[in-house]
């Protein structure tokens, strides 16, 4: 079995984080007992590129546990867990190529070692496999049955591909169920990026002014847990129904270029490219500090950073001081990718229960519908969805209502009103 990994005699320590993850996973192990016994990934080759995290690993041991043959491969060259790529490895023979800080150049070549094993479908956080099965890897696409996506980023990049009528098989956006985007981007993204900032800096976030670029989910999420920490909240937004919402929600809303001279913390939250940019830079106060949680490492201009500053020191584990001038120091945190994943430990495994349960259905519903799937980007079916929410409840002992026979007509009958 061909792998590349940092060291497997990690394997024992990962093993452990795996096992605690699965406890605040009961969803994922529903799914696995029902893998396991009907066996409906038999002989199916899947590739995947996601964070290699105890999380992660839960998913893809449910996923062998449905006959699917694996390869992994990670999705930020920051993210990924040494010990949980050890144990994969060393205690489920599942083959894993990541290794935390791997450079460009490895970390394209472990992508191309998953597609080397031939697979059928595709399980993308970002998209890069997908890219290179469209450039590249070309010839390898029509091997592809379908692929499951797993961030909004690769979503975006995804339907644009869809739109120009290039892409090549069928996506199933697992980001865009309910159960994943509303609770993951949300209270997942929320929770741990405030973590991996604290990490980073050890700084007392009541009374700063964080400001946070963006509100979809994601910058929601992060709104409400800062101002839970108490933090003064402000938000920048290039999105009119988004800008207001913020302000209806409680926070300030200003253009990033005013919240520059203000702000303490910064964090981009956007799937853009070049959100803090040369301008914003020359605009803040001394000691701010910047980080990032969008997928991709573009959406703070680190280039432009480097050479506005007079010289470059690291301060900490994952935070850097660029020094301007005499008077002036703005703080990059985590090299600018995702802060969540590069200084803390990514989502906590209660919410990745229902992502990776999307994940696992994903995989299913592809296997058994591929004939009858187009080359376009599909939700995941809403019955599916609902199945992943029901789970979740009853592993948290909650209980609902139902609609009586009454309750139902009335519903579905437009003659009954006033």
């Amino acid at each position: 079995m061909k792998f590349d990994v940092k060291n497997l005699k990690l394997a024992d320590a990962g093993r452990k984080k795996i096992e605690w993850a699965a406890k605040e996973m009961p969803v994922l192990a529903t799914i696995r007992e029902e893998f396991a016994k009907k066996k409906p990934l038999k002989n199916l080759k899947i590739g995947a590129c996601l964070h290699v995290t105890a999380e992660t690993a839960n998913l893809m041991i449910a996923l062998k546990a449905g006959g699917a043959k694996l390869a992994l491969c990670a999705s930020n060259p920051l993210s990924t867990q040494d010990d949980v790529a050890a144990s994969l490895v060393q205690h489920f023979k599942i083959p894993v190529f990541a290794r935390r800080g791997e450079n460009r150049k490895v970390y394209y070549q472990h992508l191309s070692a998953v597609l080397d094993t031939k697979p059928n479908v595709t399980m993308d956080d970002g998209a890069d496999l997908v890219s290179l099965l469209h450039t590249e890897r070309e010839k390898l696409a029509k091997e592809i049955w379908g692929s499951s996506e797993e961030t909004t980023t690769g979503v975006i990049r995804l339907k644009s591909l869809a739109k120009s009528g290039k892409l090549k098989f069928p996506v199933i956006a697992v980001n865009d169920s309910k159960t994943k985007h509303m609770f993951d981007n949300r209270y997942g993204t929320g929770q741990s990026t405030i973590d991996g900032i604290v990490r980073a800096t050890n700084i007392l976030l009541a009374g700063k002014r964080f400001v946070i670029a963006g509100y979809g989910w994601c910058g929601r999420g992060l709104a409400n847990r800062a101002r839970g920490m108490g933090a003064h909240v402000i938000v920048t937004e290039i999105d009119p129904i988004r800008a207001l919402e913020a302000r209806m929600d409680g926070f300030e809303v200003m253009p990033m270029e005013k919240a520059a001279l203000v702000g303490d913390i910064f964090v981009t939250a956007t799937g853009n490219v070049n959100v803090i940019d040369l301008g914003i830079f020359e605009r803040m106060k001394n000691s701010t500090i910047v980080a990032n949680t969008g997928h991709f490492d573009v959406e703070i201009n680190v280039k432009a950073l480097e050479k506005l500053a007079r010289e470059k020191k690291q301060i900490r584990t994952e935070m850097v001081e660029y020094k301007i001038n005499k008077e002036k120091s703005i703080y990059l945190l985590a090299q600018g990718r995702l802060v969540n994943l590069a200084a803390a430990e990514g989502h906590p495994a209660a919410v990745m229960d229902m992502s990776f349960a999307g994940q696992a259905f994903a995989a299913q519903y592809i296997a058994q519908n591929r004939r009858k799937l187009k080359k376009q980007v599909y939700a995941l079916p809403e019955e599916i969805d609902q199945r992943i929410a029901i789970l979740k409840l009853e592993a948290m002992s909650i209980k609902i209502d139902e609609l009586t026979p009454e309750q139902t007509n009335y519903l579905s009958s437009w003659e009954l009103g006033t």
